[in-house]
């Protein structure tokens, strides 16, 4: 039975592909296009052969995909000879409306389109993907796997906002959160690495790169998360602040005469991290750190503390937890975030093992301690994985 999907992540200037055997979850070509109608449109195909790469002008996601197509018939695999399944695409705004993946239709591009101004820089992109690719693929079938998906488990005290009724009924104003597809990925692998049914586990899943959200998971499904009604709320990331006080943003109006959208620009992509120490990626803030750069050292402890903030919430949520589960680029690859963020909370049964912690590897594992009563473990994510897995499943229901 063929398992082959195409993963298709279009963004507002770029497109990422993946060709992913669902059952293994093994890639057998990846790319990506970047720079979409500029004139150095770049191009990078990871196939059998290695890397290949071009620069030239790419004026479209139609072309950019078109370019894709022409990649994997001069460096392989060819798309003939694995007969795909179905085309699966990220769509990152569900709004409550969807729950689950979706086959797409005219209908379903409707319905994401009406979902634009909760996320006004990704869902176009993603309806333009999906278009995109219904015109070129048109035989085959094509699903809409959702970022927020996950998170419609959410009980309603936890979704909910403290604010006018109205808010929420006429302009959608709650807690959706993102990065729901890792969440569901990384869950039912910690319930695997556990040995224990999903239905039977209560995790706090931290997924962390230059975004970062932290979902409490009771019995496989989502609880509560710390993204809100944007990708803004919650830990501190690359570039967005995460949890502040509502009012600055009209503090700042009256003091210094900026727009809102300049206020809003400026907490979602000059903030966090880089808002610190002037730098949002993780590896470079790390080796100043260490050299003593004391800007590095306080983004790190306050990224840290509203970590170790949100570890114990969602204790608290949870009653009984049997995982702390670190994913993504800083959560896989940095046992400095993991030590600190969790120093402390021995009393809670979490009790990070240095040589462990320390170790470096790309496979799941555990980073705790023998007698350690919660577990914590470290699972790299693959969301290009568990949208192929899902695609399958709803063509062949």
């Amino acid at each position: 039975m063929n398992d082959h999907v195409l993963v298709i992540n279009a963004g507002s200037s770029s497109l990422k592909y993946s060709l992913i055997d669902a059952a293994s979850g093994k890639a057998a070509a990846s790319g990506v296009v970047e720079r979409i109608g500029e004139q150095e449109s770049i191009h990078r195909h990871h196939g059998p052969q290695g890397e290949a790469r071009t620069t030239q002008p790419i004026a479209s996601h139609e072309d950019a995909l078109r370019a894709a197509i022409d990649a994997f018939s001069k460096h392989g695999p060819s798309l003939d000879d694995l007969e795909i399944a179905a085309v699966g695409h990220r769509v990152v705004h569900g709004g409550a409306r969807f729950s689950d993946p979706v086959l797409i239709d005219d209908d379903l591009i409707a319905a994401v389109n009406e979902l634009v101004p909760l996320a006004p820089l990704h869902n176009p992109a993603n309806v333009e993907g999906m278009q995109v690719a219904r015109r070129l693929f048109p035989e085959l079938p094509q699903v809409a796997v959702f970022d927020t998906a996950f998170h419609q488990t959410l009980p309603e005290e936890a979704y909910t906002y403290a604010v006018p009724r109205e808010w929420l009924a006429e302009h959608g104003v709650r807690r959706y959160g993102f990065h729901g597809t890792s969440h569901a990925f990384v869950s039912a692998e910690a319930a695997r690495l556990l040995d224990r049914d999903p239905a039977e586990v209560n995790l706090i899943v931290l997924h962390l790169g230059n975004g970062c959200s932290v979902t409490a998971v009771r019995g496989g499904e989502s609880v509560d998360t710390s993204m809100g009604l944007t990708p803004l709320e919650g830990l501190v990331m690359g570039t967005r602040s995460g949890d502040l006080d509502p009012a600055i943003h009209a503090y700042l109006a009256r003091e210094t005469g900026r727009s809102l959208d300049e206020i809003d620009h400026q907490l979602n992509f000059e903030s966090g991290l880089k808002g610190l120490a002037g730098e949002n990626d993780f590896r470079e803030l790390t080796r100043r750190q260490a050299a003593g750069d004391e800007r590095a050292q306080l983004a790190f402890a306050v990224y840290c503390y509203r970590l170790k903030k949100y570890v114990g919430a969602y204790y608290a949520v949870l009653g009984k937890v049997d995982a702390i589960v670190f994913t993504a680029g800083v959560g896989q690859h940095s046992p400095a975030v993991r030590a600190a963020s969790l120093a402390g909370l021995e009393a809670l049964g979490i009790t990070v093992d240095a040589e462990r912690n320390n170790a470096s590897s790309d496979e799941a594992r555990t980073v705790s301690a023998d007698d350690s009563p919660v577990s914590v473990l470290v699972i790299p994510t693959n969301e290009e994985w568990q949208i192929a897995r899902e695609a399958v499943a709803l063509t062949r229901r």
